[in-house]
């Protein structure tokens, strides 16, 4: 069935991570449903309390637009660790670690399990769209969704053209964003896009200020509340993020850019060895004893 004219109802969501439960949420809040996928048993273990955690969470931070929906919603999403499963998936939309070596086999997989006709969508921080879609023979029906944390809540999302996406495939995904009640930016293939790109040089800047003392985190992250009218300093966004993600991103940023000023920091990469990835670990350059989700 060509993908300009059907219907998207059914949607895979392939890792159950922070990300990936939070696209579930957001679009079984909107009348999807969801196959979440996570080879993990241990993850899918972690992701049922998760879920009913985060609908209670949403409930209060949406103002009480999500309240009356949070039983449906969770009606809605399926657990699986089998890639079969998204054979009858209508749109796939991929959440793994921000790793190459990661994300490589499992677009084999989504290829080879797909119909010819789904978008694989990528919801990545920095990796190149193009370099993912040459892993397929559907080049054209791969593109980016760049999503931000908390998904539920963020009314917009990136959303990268790689070189051989088509128009047909751009469509179908604007279609799917607006029944999430989510508007599109689109912007062309660059490691980083246009957020990340930017975002994870500030970030990795106020993580050197902080290691070298030039000030503490609660007052970097003051200077960008109180001066720039910020939601969330750049320390607190990286512990929103992920401290272990922000350290792959640029990573990436660093390899395929080959340039020197996305290398990251010491204090970053001893925090991330050290089990201390932000929020979702209860500590990185904050404390979170209640790891309660907030608005970036």
């Amino acid at each position: 069935m060509p993908s300009g004219r059907m219907t998207i109802s059914s949607i895979g969501v392939v890792g159950a991570g922070v990300m990936g439960t939070g696209v579930a949420l957001a679009l079984a809040y909107t009348g999807h449903r969801v196959i979440l996928l996570d080879v993990a048993q241990a993850a899918l273990e972690r992701v049922k309390v998760k879920l009913s955690e985060d609908v209670r969470t949403y409930a209060v931070l949406s103002g009480g637009r999500f309240g009356g929906m949070a039983s449906d919603a969770l009606t809605r999403i399926e657990l699986h660790d089998d890639y079969e499963q998204l054979g009858g998936a209508d749109f796939v939309i991929e959440n793994t670690t921000e790793k190459w070596a990661v994300k490589e086999p499992v677009y084999r997989k989504l290829d080879a399990v797909c119909p010819p006709h789904v978008v694989l969508a990528v919801n990545t921080s920095a990796i190149p769209i193009t370099r993912l879609a040459n892993l397929t023979k559907r080049s054209a029906k791969v593109i980016g969704t760049h999503f931000m944390n908390p998904v539920p809540l963020m009314p917009t999302v990136e959303v990268i053209r790689g070189t051989h996406t088509s128009e047909q495939t751009l469509a179908t995904t604007r279609k799917l964003l607006a029944q999430m009640g989510k508007d599109a930016i689109v912007v062309n293939d660059s490691p980083g896009f246009v957020t990340n790109r930017v975002m994870m040089l500030m970030i990795n800047e106020a993580i050197i200020l902080l290691q070298e003392g030039v000030s503490s985190a609660r007052e970097i992250d003051l200077l960008f509340t109180r001066c720039f009218g910020h939601k969330m300093g750049p320390l607190e966004t990286a512990d929103l993020i992920g401290l272990d993600t922000v350290l792959y991103s640029l990573e990436v940023l660093r390899e395929n850019l080959n340039d020197v000023k996305f290398e990251p920091c010491s204090l970053l990469r001893t925090l991330v060895n050290a089990g201390c990835h932000g929020r979702k670990s209860g500590e990185g350059f904050f404390a979170y004893p209640s790891n309660v989700v907030r608005r970036a």
